[in-house]
């Protein structure tokens, strides 16, 4: 089974960033994959240049064992928010997500959706060495989208959301996993190209 990280990005209670990200999480699973949920309310991380916490080994040992990651934050003020920065701070240098195939989602209450943030969230993700795939969803008129329960009501929303999923799976399974068994049958038999002398 594969494993994929999926990190909701903001520490305000009753958000909607976790709502988005748990249609992405149920279709992840519903494809056979072993998802790790990281929900910024339940971390506990410190600023650069102060000790570290366990939550933070933690985190980034669960994203260097994983075959991908999906992180979401909500926009606020124009940018990711804070929490998903203290995220990416905690990550190490090199960063965790140094090579790892990383699916951005984005949540806004506007009607503009999340674009902004993400496209910032795109380039700090990109500087510390993710694979930044193209297509990040960003989810206007998040509130709407949702009832009272949690449930996704609007059928756009959850397309994308799922789509999202699908995306980081055919990218998997075109690019990295590929790459990984070439590697797994070099080890084992030797290059193919190799010749003895």
């Amino acid at each position: 089974m594969k494993k994929i990280v999926s990190i909701s990005g903001t520490s305000r209670p009753d958000n909607f960033t976790s709502l988005a990200l748990a249609v992405v999480t149920d279709e992840l699973r519903r494809n056979d994959i072993e998802v790790v949920v990281i929900d910024a309310r339940e971390l506990n991380l410190s600023f650069p240049g102060y000790p570290e916490t366990e939550d933070a080994v933690q985190l980034r040992d669960s994203i260097k064992s994983a075959d991908g990651v999906v992180l979401a934050t909500p926009e606020y003020h124009g940018s990711f928010c804070a929490m998903t920065k203290l995220i990416i701070e905690n990550l190490g240098f090199p960063s965790a997500f140094s090579n790892k195939p990383v699916a951005l989602l984005g949540v806004a209450g506007g009607r503009i959706g999340a674009i902004k943030s993400l496209e910032q969230l795109r380039g700090v993700c990109a500087h510390t060495g993710a694979i930044v795939l193209p297509n990040a969803i960003s989810i206007a008129g998040v509130r709407s989208a949702f009832d009272k329960e949690g449930n996704c009501t609007d059928p756009g929303t959850e397309k994308a959301l799922r789509g999202l999923a699908q995306s980081l799976l055919r990218f998997l399974k075109e690019y990295v996993y590929p790459k990984h068994a070439l590697e797994e049958m070099v080890r084992e038999n030797g290059a193919p190209w190799s010749a003895s002398v």
